[in-house]
């Protein structure tokens, strides 16, 4: 075909992006494309006094060859052209001995010509029409492909919009690998849209599977300045493995996982997955009407912290779902908290360094698998908590880090953008579009799993600008307030409470920053609860000290009620008490095993007894010796030991009580629901105080930290008459020295400021619950 034609100027150096051509918005485009007078492909219009054909500089086609095209539909696919009826074809096809198209509703053939550098070039007067490409290659080898740059953009111009503006709340049905069915001319096709955000990068490719790995017979087409970047590829499904190759400002091509994937390969392989569309049909109707209309924050909320590949190794989602729901029965847990399960890397991170935030760990099977676990929990009556890590990400080189050859997640200022705690980046809180992907991922979990509450890590590392940094960049007020962070952590709370009525947003907040659990439009971060760090520490040091001196450090255990409503708390004992050498419950309590479990049943007494929520980690339900490891298992075996066996019991035995008692859960946000008996009993080593629910029903509980018994112990009580001992620590059933009570009668005698009083037996290192009858 002769090329002696009229030119159309290139619009980018070394012909990198589409011709220069006016652009119009029709009705049905979302971005623009030349050669379009019917405004079919993506918008330009040409001069229609142009009757010949547009010669495309070398240059240009070198870079459509190279897959380094900013535009390549502007070029490649098909365009009307002029006011004849022509249609231009143009295709990739390196190393081709010869090349046609088929058009499918007229049957025709139009033979290709090789323009240069693989590119292939023919014209018809059928109109656009759906075709295939059909290529010979040297040795007689025939290869029939449908054509990628002949489909529209699957990305909105209203979903453009939104992420401009930030406010995509569901930007993962836009962003990433979705296979779908995409209109071409006259029908659908089925194959994978892909759309990432690369907002520096000169050119970006699908790289995968389904393409050998050569980036360069997939590159995207920039939609915006923003930098979305999007590819419709017809013919492939789910499984297909990929990756965006991506040319940075610097020239360099790198490989990145797809920061919108929802499913990845298996680590060690770091490649995202097409994930299949969710086939998962769920059966929680009844928990989701009930969740959305209670509040979560005044309900009981005991929970069971597990990191999910370690609590019994071995078992996927779906395994899990049986045995734990099985322990959760026999153990009475509200609650399970699952350390994160989005992808990440390194296993020795317990997910805390995440590089796939829309991808549940395929350790444990795929993203299905999950939604039939959480289904499975909400149907036997447990909710779901997951952890979630906003505030830093890892530096591997397949991640977020310098997504494009440039900073887009992370701060571009190290002062900001670098934790050196974890040699990690920190998200760039400042800007819109990254906020957008951190919002959106929360409602991600909430909306598409079901996840019935996030527990945010490293919150405080996130609201100060000097968070264990030497050198710190002040705010603009010259404070060290990280004014952006607050601001994000404000929107992410209001959002996920507003669109997922009885979510929990939590709080692993460990500094006395004001106002965590305040509403947003009090000025409060918005979260419904926050971890008691300052409970854990002072009473964690209390507990490890010998019972003979813990008369002189009773402020440590009251302490915590001196501040115990200025926010909404959840007293946790997590896995970070158990690692690194800190050991475990079990072996910080002091004396033999005998005084050990003793403590351990007394401070877990305490621990449901305060007010707040309750949250406990694997192994520590049963006294487990030895700290937590991830590399292995916890160690049932022990269950066979009535030691244990009995702290376990007597776990369950506390959740039994907990759940049928609202005085224990249905005020621990307000004052009135606790009322004093004895709280500065040091010579005792004694602590007693009155839980009340609305009614003013009122519940006794009894803690004695010395390690003898207490005879004859003259306890004040608020009313007379019958009171039963509902729950003893000591009891003999587990693992106690049997100092119990029967035939509580509280008559006329003061004590403790009260006008009533019982004759109690006071265990050692024990604890005892009494209710009125």
């Amino acid at each position: 075909m002769p090329r002696s034609r009229s030119r159309i100027s290139s619009a980018a150096p070394s012909g990198i992006g589409p011709p220069t051509i006016s652009c119009v918005s029709p009705p049905d485009s979302r971005t623009c494309s030349p050669f379009d007078t019917t405004k079919r492909n993506t918008g330009f219009v040409v001069n229609t006094a142009v009757s010949e054909q547009p010669i495309i500089p070398d240059p240009e086609l070198l870079a459509l060859a190279e897959g380094r095209h900013s535009g390549p539909h502007g070029v490649l696919g098909q365009h009307p052209f002029g006011d004849d009826g022509t249609v231009i074809v143009r295709v990739r096809r390196p190393l081709a001995k010869s090349v046609r198209i088929e058009l499918e509703s007229t049957g025709h053939t139009v033979e290709l010509q090789h323009l240069a550098h693989g590119i292939w070039e023919g014209t018809h007067r059928h109109g656009l029409d759906d075709y295939v490409i059909v290529t010979e290659y040297d040795g007689g080898e025939t290869y029939t492909a449908d054509d990628p740059y002949r489909f529209l953009p699957t990305v909105g111009e209203t979903d453009v919009y939104l992420f401009g503006e930030g406010r995509h709340e569901q930007l993962w049905k836009v962003l990433g690998a979705h296979v779908r069915e995409h209109y071409g001319t006259k029908k659908f096709v089925a194959g994978t849209a892909f759309a990432v955000w690369a907002p520096h990068a000169q050119a970006v490719r699908v790289v995968g599977s389904f393409n050998s790995w050569d980036g360069a017979e997939h590159a995207m087409r920039r939609l915006n300045e923003r930098g979305i970047w999007e590819l419709f590829i017809p013919g492939i499904g789910a499984h297909e493995t990929y990756k965006f190759q991506i040319l940075t400002p610097a020239g360099n091509w790198v490989d990145k996982a797809d920061p919108m994937a929802r499913h990845a390969e298996k680590p060690p392989h770091t490649a995202s997955v097409i994930a299949e569309p969710s086939r998962h049909e769920w059966g929680d109707d009844a928990w989701m009407a009930k969740r959305a209309s209670n509040d979560p924050h005044n309900q009981p909320l005991s929970v069971y912290e597990l990191h999910a590949m370690s609590w019994r190794p071995g078992l996927g989602y779906r395994e899990l779902a049986d045995e734990l729901i099985d322990y959760l029965d026999e153990l009475q847990f509200t609650h399970v908290e699952f350390m994160p399960l989005a992808e990440h890397p390194f296993g020795g991170s317990w997910g805390y360094q995440v590089t796939g935030y829309y991808a549940p760990t395929s350790r444990l099977g795929s993203p299905d698998d999950l939604r039939y676990l959480i289904d499975r929990l909400h149907q036997a009556g447990y909710g779901v908590i997951m952890d979630w890590v906003p505030g830093h990400f890892p530096k591997d080189a397949f991640g977020l880090a310098e997504f494009d050859g440039q900073a887009v997640y992370e701060h571009p200022d190290p002062r900001l953008g670098h934790q050196a705690d974890w040699g990690t980046y920190v998200f760039n809180f400042g800007d819109s579009q990254v906020r957008n992907f951190l919002v959106a991922n929360a409602l991600y979990w909430l909306e598409e799993f079901h996840i019935d509450g996030l527990r945010v890590d490293a919150v405080a590392s996130m609201i100060y600008r000097d968070y264990s940094r030497d050198e710190w960049l002040p705010n603009k007020d010259g404070g060290r307030e990280y004014y952006e962070a607050i601001g994000f952590l404000q929107e992410v709370n209001a959002t996920a409470y507003k669109l997922n009525p009885g979510v929990l947003m939590i709080a692993e907040e460990s500094t006395s920053f004001p106002g965590v659990t305040k509403p947003t439009d009090w000025n409060g971060l918005g979260f419904g609860l926050k971890w008691n760090m300052g409970w854990m520490n002072d009473n964690l040091r209390y507990i490890e000290k010998d019972p003979i001196y813990r008369k002189w450090h009773q402020g440590d255990l009251t302490f915590s009620f001196v501040y115990a409503w200025s926010e909404q708390y959840i007293l946790p004992i997590s896995h970070d008490e158990v690692v690194h050498g800190k050991g475990s419950m079990f072996a910080k309590m002091p004396g033999d095993d005998w005084q050990k479990s003793a403590n351990l049943r007394l401070f877990y007494s305490y621990q449901w007894g305060h007010p707040g929520k309750q949250l406990l980690f694997m192994g520590q339900e049963f006294g487990q010796p030895s700290e937590w490891s991830e590399d292995k298992g916890l160690d049932w075996w022990l269950l066979e030991n009535p030691t244990f066996s009995g702290v376990q019991r007597y776990v369950a035995e506390l959740n039994r009580l907990y759940r049928n008692t609202p005085a224990l859960w249905e005020l621990d946000n307000d004052p009135a629901g606790l009322q004093w008996i004895a709280g500065d009993d040091a010579e005792n080593s004694l602590l007693a105080f009155i839980r009340r629910d609305r009614s003013g029903a009122p519940l006794a509980c009894v803690f004695n930290f010395s390690n003898h018994a207490l005879e004859g112990y003259q306890l004040g009580l608020p009313s007379g008459g019958a009171w039963d001992e509902v729950l003893n620590s000591d009891d003999v059933a587990f693992g106690g020295s049997g100092v119990t009570n029967s035939g509580l009668i509280a008559n006329g005698a003061p004590a403790h400021g009260h006008g009533q009083s019982v004759s109690l037996r006071v265990p050692p290192l024990g604890a005892t619950f009494l209710q009125r009858r």
